[in-house]
């Protein structure tokens, strides 16, 4: 606001600058035509003087508008065939356009203008670029699955096979099917969820049941492989969507069993700080290497590639974790010493208004 106060008060300032340059030179020249009228061999009247000199200066305070208005006239005409020639650009999908602003600083509002215009294109182009990239991610991930289903399905062909072989193969297809499965059902809860529609059903639910329930149904996993659970829970109430949260809790768990070794220990923790109601998953496995911790959250990004993929992970997990914490006005945080240093999820959720 004040930048565009600012703006107009120049633009005012040069006019008026201008309406008084045009005067003192109109003024200048009447006083030149004056004083040679005067003293001109033959007499003129006092009367043809003044009406000479009035016309005069008249004419040239006229032309000077003229010039100075077609000047910036021209000025303004030009930045808008600039202008609309970048719209058009933009229209048909050229997100490359950039106007060279320094040039318009004499037409200020076109100044402001092309400014915004750079702006806008460029959030297009990020826009572009990463709808090219979620598409180039969904391609590899289906690719994938696809090529080993059609591989083994010819495989089969194979008359030759023994029953040990084709019992195998099929075992493979079933599993990249399911993965297929897992990897749809992943990009439409993470569509619903980014959807504007997406309607939470809120009660208020305690924190440390559920938290308890999710360690319990997760025991064959954790059991299954000799990980070592504990559990420092504290009671916290929040208000949230219960089938949600389920989900955050799972993944989150899931994630800390498959990435924990034989033998290994989870430690899931809650605790209340002022309004906020703190969630930690630990885990001593892999953990995370400083370059992957700021991508963790990214759709597809796997720390770990080659553990993903035999583990059946598609990489939209945590995705998903964060838009539902985000839904609920809260936050997620994935800490890490470095590989093989284990791994930490913090999750913070506003606690219950007070009845």
């Amino acid at each position: 606001m004040k930048k565009s106060k600012g703006r107009e008060a120049l633009l005012v300032a040069r006019g008026i600058g201008a309406v008084l340059l045009g005067l003192c030179a109109a003024w200048s020249v009447a006083y030149l035509v004056s004083a040679a009228l005067r003293g001109a061999a033959w007499g003129w009247s006092e009367y043809a003087i003044q009406l000479i000199t009035f016309v005069a200066s008249f004419c040239l305070f006229a032309a000077a508008a003229f010039l100075l208005g077609r000047s910036i006239g021209a000025k303004q005409t030009n930045w808008f065939t600039v202008l609309s020639d970048a719209m058009n650009r933009i229209a048909q999908g050229d997100f490359s356009v950039s106007i060279p602003v320094e040039h318009g600083r004499g037409v200020e509002p076109m100044h402001a203008v092309a400014q915004s215009l750079n702006q806008m294109t460029q959030s297009l182009k990020e826009l572009e670029n990463m709808r090219q990239q979620f598409i180039s991610d969904v391609s590899h991930e289906i690719q994938s699955p696809l090529t080993s289903i059609t591989g083994f399905a010819k495989a089969l062909q194979d008359e030759g096979l023994s029953a040990e072989q084709r019992g195998r193969y099929l075992e493979i297809i079933q599993a990249e099917s399911k993965r297929l499965s897992r990897l749809a059902d992943g990009l439409l809860r993470l569509t619903s969820l980014e959807s504007k529609d997406t309607a939470l059903e809120l009660s208020r639910c305690e924190l440390e049941a559920e938290l308890r329930s999710i360690i319990l149904s997760c025991e064959p996993q954790w059991a299954g492989k000799g990980i070592e659970i504990s559990a420092d829970l504290s009671p916290v109430l929040v208000t949230a969507d219960r089938t949600m949260l389920a989900q955050v809790w799972g993944n989150l768990l899931h994630n800390a069993i498959k990435f924990t070794p034989q033998g290994g220990c989870i430690c899931v923790s809650l605790r209340q700080e002022g309004e906020w109601a703190v969630v930690g998953v630990s885990d001593n496995g892999i953990g995370i290497g400083a370059d992957s911790l700021p991508f963790v959250f990214d759709r597809f990004f796997k720390a770990d590639k080659s553990r993903s993929a035999a583990t059946g992970g598609n990489g939209l997990g945590l995705s998903i974790v964060q838009k539902i914490v985000s839904l609920h006005g809260g936050t997620v945080e994935a800490q890490s010493g470095g590989a093989g240093k284990g791994a930490t999820f913090v999750v913070r959720l506003p606690v219950a208004p007070r009845d």
